[in-house]
């Protein structure tokens, strides 16, 4: 350690307080976080990239400081996809510090790498006040049984109005309008479910209807007109 001359002729004073951290809540205990390890919790957190193009929502659960499991979620840029792939393969086993300053292929992804680290860290965790924690796997009940992200995806124009593409149902494949052609209801396809019925057997056209359903009032429906073409 090299010290200035100003410091080496100051005369010693003892420091008298010395409390240690303020303790934070993880997983139901109150810690003194003074190292790494002594890090624990399951949180989400949003990122983007610099042109703010596309987004990512990222999901940690880490024990003891080590990352366990991580959901990576893009949306926007088709290039986020492989980035994520990625990310998949590099965050499990890092240390929170080491994910921080990783290089997670994606703006978006290490941003939001950025936003988690800073609510790991104070303690403002999903899993806070969770004895124990939550399980390696609790971040993929988000994604519900078909293991697909909840995407809602919505356009509209002043001139023809809106137009809904995707629910957290599925896609959709129809809006329903009543007389007013004011929109009443929607059908969708859930198509997790369609593949998970076509990997079991069914013909793809067997699968479709199966994976089929509708919310709102589309039996009143005075015309439905297909999102994508009209």
């Amino acid at each position: 350690m090299i010290y200035s001359h100003e410091v080496e002729m100051m005369c010693p004073v003892a420091q008298g307080a010395n409390h240690g951290p303020a303790p934070i809540p993880e997983e139901a205990k109150w810690v003194q976080a003074k190292e790494v390890k002594d890090i624990s919790g399951l949180t989400h957190g949003v990122g983007w990239c610099a042109p703010q193009q596309g987004a990512c929502k990222l999901t940690l659960n880490v024990k003891e400081g080590i990352i366990q499991e991580a959901l990576i979620e893009t949306i926007g840029c088709s290039g986020m996809t492989h980035s994520a792939a990625m990310c998949s393969e590099i965050l499990p086993g890092k240390t929170i510090l080491e994910a921080l300053n990783t290089d997670l292929v994606c703006d978006a992804i290490n941003t939001a790498m950025r936003e988690l680290f800073l609510q790991i860290v104070y303690g403002r965790t999903q899993s806070a006040f969770s004895e124990d924690g939550l399980p390696v796997g609790a971040g993929l009940e988000d994604l519900g049984k078909g293991l697909r992200s909840q995407v809602g995806t919505m356009y509209g124009t002043l001139a023809k109005g809106p137009r809904y593409l995707e629910m957290a149902e599925g896609y959709v494949t129809g809006i329903a309008l009543d007389a007013n052609d004011e929109i009443i209801g929607y059908q969708f396809v859930s198509l997790g479910k369609m593949t998970d019925f076509i990997a079991k057997g069914d013909d793809p056209n067997t699968a479709y209807e199966k994976a089929k359903g509708q919310y709102g009032r589309v039996d009143e429906a005075a015309k439905i007109i297909d999102p994508r073409k009209e």
